[in-house]
């Protein structure tokens, strides 16, 4: 039997990168069976993220593949849905009140945040952006050895997030330094 190549992939969606129908693309990174799909639609009013949210999960359950939502903890609470993953400000503003989820995840851009995240209750962080990035034009990339300083700091897996390409070996890099796996978005909504 051969190995799953996106096992240690957090496919990350950004709508705006498709294609082809939203859903339609959905279904083709499920198909892969990657570790999650976090649903970063953070554009969107709440109302209409929670719709979308209500058809992705659909989606990831037929696939059984994890669906995290993100950023819209009423959301996430109205639909039930026990993953969340907030940026460490949000972390911040809804502590002490976010026990009713199984999973929450962070994202970090500094070892302080990482202890901080973890501090807060967070069961997983990403931290970036690793390499360069189209994404985040113009800043240069954290880097290697940023990322292991935050995986060295914490006790909670870590996904590198920011420029991993599948197929180049870049993977396997983040993953020796530290990484549980890696976060990966535009490849995924083009796919």
């Amino acid at each position: 039997m051969q190995k799953n190549p996106y096992k240690n992939v957090i496919a990350v969606t950004n709508r705006s990168l498709c294609q082809r129908p939203f859903a339609e693309q959905i279904e083709r990174v499920c198909s892969l069976h990657p570790k999650a799909v976090i649903l970063r639609e953070k554009d969107l009013p709440e109302e209409e993220y929670s719709r979308l949210a209500e058809q992705i999960l659909e989606i990831c359950k037929r696939y059984q593949v994890p669906c995290i939502l993100h950023t819209y903890v009423n959301v996430a609470e109205k639909l039930h849905h026990p993953y969340i993953h907030l940026p460490i400000f949000l972390l911040e503003k809804y502590e002490g009140k976010l026990g009713g989820f199984r999973q929450i995840g962070s994202s970090v851009h500094s070892v302080e945040d990482a202890l901080k995240a973890e501090s807060l209750g967070a069961d997983y962080l990403t931290a970036g952006h690793i390499y360069t990035t189209d994404c985040k034009k113009g800043l240069p990339p954290r880097g290697l050895e940023f990322l292991e300083n935050v995986c060295k700091a914490v006790k909670i897996p870590v996904y590198a997030i920011g420029g991993i390409h599948p197929g180049t070996g870049q993977l396997n890099e983040i993953m020796e330094h530290g990484s549980a796996g890696g976060c990966i978005m535009s490849d995924m909504m083009k796919i």
